[in-house]
């Protein structure tokens, strides 16, 4: 496949390329939407869009390294990987320590004290004409 054969305006490494790095970026920009959003409905949105997406950028990079369109990285030493691994960890302790600090001095009401995935409060958001 390449660009005399489908008549493409570009060759197909470089259109493949181009494609593979928007979509890089769509997932970083619907990242943000989901970190950013208030709204339970919103942010299931935006994670189901960034899951789909990944998949789609990660079909695409396997056809592109199996066509040697793009050069798969080194292999990484395992005491790398241990070590990213327990930096995450370490990382989620803390998170999950804060979190549950945060929930016990909670005033009872508050949406500090629900848990993600669950309304905050449906009515809250039944106006809101971003969300249907």
């Amino acid at each position: 496949m390449n660009s005399s054969s489908t008549g493409s305006f570009m060759p197909d490494a470089d259109l493949a390329y181009t494609i593979l790095a928007d979509l890089k970026r769509t997932v970083r920009e619907y990242s943000t939407a989901t970190t950013e959003s208030n709204c339970p409905t919103v942010r299931q949105m935006f994670t189901d869009l960034t899951n789909s997406t990944l998949k789609l950028q990660g079909e695409l990079y396997n056809v592109m390294q199996q066509n040697n369109l793009y050069p798969a990285p080194g292999k990484a030493l395992q005491s790398d990987i241990n070590k990213q691994i327990q930096t995450a960890n370490q990382t989620k302790q803390e998170c999950e320590q804060f979190v549950q600090q945060k929930n016990i001095n909670t005033v009872p009401g508050s949406p500090m004290g629900q848990s993600y995935g669950s309304p905050l409060n449906t009515s809250e958001y039944s106006s809101n004409p971003y969300v249907r």
